[in-house]
């Protein structure tokens, strides 16, 4: 058709009764408030689903009549006033009176590279982000004094689609920043605020927007500015988009022009929480802020080390961010220039070893006090990747800690629980979700209710999943029959075939493939048809991960072969509405990932708190969830193989682990039907799955930790390193290079003789000599370790003794002494330490100095 062909969008008014619509429409605390969603989706199911479930982009398209409707609906408005008395009881209400709290004056800034609260706001692409929105809806839950900063990306991770091959394809596309709950900040004066950050040769403008989430404000930062190149208008274009420079340069900007933005609004945060390492670089320019304030380098880094804390994420060394030298010194120059510093002490922050790449991790760590793991076992993993960082402390040792990760229960739990919780609960269980004497209520519900529950979840799943894999299979020209029959044990009218579920990224670490390793003995399991089995997987792999991408065309494979047709699902288009549906109505949650590479995982939990028990492998979070009492147990555990095996060895054993799993204890269970049409000593289970782990693996819980372990005392630090014009950090960053200085030559000799036996009562000195090389016997301390003979250092750590300064000795040697009476009898092991000490120190082990008699 000739001429040009332009488009005019006419949006509605709102009528006057409605307006508050709009408040609703840009605050994220919709993404964990089902009553709100429901309330836009009343006014047009259709429109709702085509706009992707964003208030803000339905409000543009609703048809004005159907608004003028509404506003006249007795039953409309009855539903509209009821949820903004909940949204105006919520933001007036100060907070859990009993929470964590900060000092007046405290503020939390946290920096993450993605952060996912919706699917109407996609700037996430798994876990990583999902996590970072849990902990903001909680901080805003428990009203810290708390921001957000990330990146404001057009394209967020991609859209998928599996044809009929089972090949994934990734589609991309542009969001309207008009349709997300996002606006542009603005200075007094009305114009945006803008701030820039230097790259080689030019500056990047960047715009800065916000978002509500709940009490607390998400910025977001856009280099998508007609004042900006071509090239630079693309580096926050795509999540983890381009090559390693782009990457870089997105790091940069998150990092370095997150401190400015906030500098720009008027915000001091007293704490920055570094959520994995592609924010680190906020730390530079901190640091160069204060060397502009008139401190040195090592003081400023020390200042700003003081109150900085670092959670990582990634259980493998390679998984670590980092950068070519010569890129590093190509971008740094001009600030090293303005830091008054040479480039090569900047690179030294970011050097693990002899390793040629700048590590955005050794950044992270050297320019923070507060570090941390994201379960037990993922800290001691992280203890171990991260140990040359402090090459004289024992990984046990080191300061590097854990903090589980948890999830927000009022995102994930199904709306069907919550009348259920409050008759059986208390209305106050809400408030209560960290107690466990409030969780073992769920007893206290009837079977049958339970089970009822349940089954209305499962139902309401399988409607999702059903319509999905009729679009998909419809899409790949699927012929209808076929499509029934892929579909007849995924049955939402009469939910009673046992469902397992498996949903989350294609990393090939997950093993989505594992249940596959033996076709026949897993047809056996499965297929009876007295005690069928429906297997429902969904995930992305990332477009660049060829073998995540083979196993979903594994998947697909296996799905189609006629004998498992029915028997496995694998749902294109993994989202966070999918996700709810899944984790909450499967049966089972399945989770086999290779140990220890799991560093935490939290879609576990989301299926827990529903009532769904977990088969895992014993690794992140369910090596603490796990429990078998006299009870019973809250789930099922795979054991993970012994270290010694190969890969193929490995697979075999936990792979037969796993049918043997299912095969005496899972599927029996669930078919253990009574009378009323369930299975008493399934209900009871899952009972115990929402009862055990709920009160402690939410995110209340996680976020009430990083209050007391860590922003708490990060604040506490920074209040003092930072007073009287950071006195307290000039102090200790001198100290501490002179201790770097002289420790090379520190030694210690023992003076008394070893005595091997005395009897009970006795007493024995202990004396120790210590070539100091110019340090003060104030600058050490030297202790005793002693423990049973074979203890377990980690469950058991030994005790600690310190000894005393006698005076000086012999050469300019030191003496310090103990004098000690055994209070056990047998044989006991003791060693004797010195390391650094100073009264400023944030970690006793900071320095990662210590050497041993």
């Amino acid at each position: 058709m000739a001429g040009t062909q332009f488009q005019l969008e006419v949006n509605p008014q709102l009528p006057a009764r409605l307006e508050r619509l709009n408040e609703l429409a840009n605050n994220l605390w919709y993404s964990w408030d089902r009553p709100t969603r429901n309330l836009f989706a009343r006014l047009g199911q259709k429109l709702w689903g085509t706009v992707g479930h964003s208030p803000k982009a339905f409000l543009k398209r609703i048809d004005q009549h159907r608004l003028d409707e509404a506003a006249e609906d007795p039953v409309f408005l009855g539903t509209l006033a009821r949820v903004l008395s909940a949204y105006d009881t919520y933001h007036d209400n100060p907070g859990r009176e009993h929470g964590p709290h900060l000092p007046e004056g405290s503020l939390v800034a946290y920096f993450c590279a993605e952060f996912g609260f919706h699917e109407s706001l996609p700037i996430y692409s798994g876990g990583l982000g999902i996590l970072a929105g849990d902990h903001c809806k909680t901080a805003s839950d428990l009203n810290l004094p708390f921001v957000g900063i990330g990146l404001l990306y057009r394209q967020g991770y991609f859209l998928q689609s599996i044809d009929g091959e089972g090949r994934q394809h990734a589609q991309y596309n542009d969001a309207d920043f008009d349709d997300l709950p996002v606006v542009p900040v603005k200075r007094k004066d009305g114009s945006d605020l803008e701030v820039s950050v230097r790259m080689p040769g030019r500056d990047v403008h960047i715009k800065v927007w916000s978002t509500r989430v709940g009490h607390i404000t998400l910025y977001l930062l856009d280099t998508d500015l007609e004042k900006n190149t071509a090239h630079d208008r693309n580096i926050a274009h795509q999540l983890y988009g381009g090559d390693r420079s782009m990457r870089l340069e997105q790091e940069i900007v998150l990092g370095m022009g997150g401190v400015r933005a906030l500098a720009e609004i008027g915000l001091k945060p007293t704490v920055w929480h570094i959520n994995e390492g592609h924010a680190a670089f906020l730390i530079l320019e901190r640091t160069r802020d204060l060397i502009k304030d008139g401190l040195d380098f090592s003081s400023a880094l020390e200042a700003v080390a003081s109150n900085t804390v670092f959670t990582t994420h990634t259980p493998v060394p390679a998984g670590h961010d980092h950068f070519a030298e010569d890129s590093i010194r190509r971008y740094f120059e001009e600030c090293c220039h303005d830091m008054g510093c040479d480039i090569n002490n900047l690179i030294a922050l970011g050097r693990i070893n002899e390793q040629p790449d700048f590590n955005m991790t050794a950044l992270a760590i050297r320019g923070s006090r507060f570090h941390n793991g994201v379960s037990r076992i993922h800290g001691t993993v992280s203890a171990e990747i991260c140990a040359s960082l402090w090459p004289q402390i024992e990984p046990t040792e080191n300061p590097i800690s854990y903090v589980t990760n948890g999830v927000h229960v009022p995102t994930f739990l199904s709306d069907l629980w919550h009348e259920t919780f409050d008759r059986v609960l208390g209305p106050a269980w809400r408030q209560r979700l960290t107690d466990p004497q409030c969780w073992s209520e769920i007893h206290a519900i009837r079977d049958h209710a339970f089970w009822s529950v349940r089954q209305s979840i499962k139902a309401q799943m399988l409607q999702l999943v059903r319509h999905r894999i009729t679009q998909q299979y419809t899409r790949n020209q699927s012929s209808q029959s076929h499509i029934d029959r892929l579909l007849q044990l995924a049955d939402a009218e009469n939910p009673n075939v046992l469902t397992i579920g498996f949903a989350r990224r294609f990393a090939t670490y997950k093993r989505a493939t594992l249940l596959f390793r033996d076709l026949d003995h897993l047809q056996r399991l499965i297929c009876n048809p007295e005690h069928p089995v429906l297997f429902i997987f969904a995930g992305k792999a990332h477009p660049a991960d060829q073998p995540g991408q083979a196993f979903i065309r594994r998947i697909h494979e296996v799905a189609q072969m006629p004998e498992f047709e029915g028997h496995f699902l694998l749902v294109e288009g993994y989202d966070l509405r999918l996700a709810r549906r899944l984790v909450s109505g499967v049966d089972v949650w399945l989770n086999n990932p290779i140990y220890p590479l799991e560093a935490s995982g939290t879609s576990g939990m989301k299926a827990a708190i529903n009532g769904v028990p977990n088969l895992s492998v014993l690794d992140g979070w369910w090596g603490e969830g796990f429990h078998e009492g006299e009870d019973g147990a809250n789930g099922w555990a795979i054991k993970p193989a012994s270290s010694i095996h190969d890969e193929e060895r490995r697979d075999q054993e936990e792979g037969r682990s796993l049918y043997e799993t299912l095969q005496d204890k899972v599927i029996p269970l669930y078919y253990a039907r009574g009378p009323m049409g369930f299975s008493p000593g399934w209900v009871s289970m899952a009972k115990r799955s929402m009862a055990t782990i709920t009160p402690h693996f939410t995110s209340a819980r996680m976020v009430g930790e990083y209050v007391t372990k860590f922003y708490a005392p990060a604040d506490q630090q920074w209040r003092l390193k930072s007073a009287k014009k950071f006195a307290a950090a000039r102090k200790l960053a001198d100290w501490k290079q002179k201790v770097q200085h002289a420790w090379p030559q520190v030694s210690l000799r023992r003076v008394d003789n070893p005595v091997r036996r005395i009897a009970y009562g006795e007493s024995l000195c202990f004396e120790v000599a210590v070539r100091l090389d110019g340090l003060q016997p104030e600058d050490i301390t030297v202790e005793m370790l002693m423990a049973r003979p074979g203890a377990n250092a980690k469950s058991k750590p030994p005790r600690r003794m310190p000894l005393e300064y006698k005076g000086p000795g012999e050469g300019g040697e030191s003496i310090f002494t103990i004098m000690l009476t055994p209070d056990v009898c047998g044989k006991i092991d003791y060693r004797i330490r010195a390391y650094p000490h100073h009264e400023l120190l944030t970690h006793p082990f900071e320095m990662g100095m210590m050497i041993w008699l």
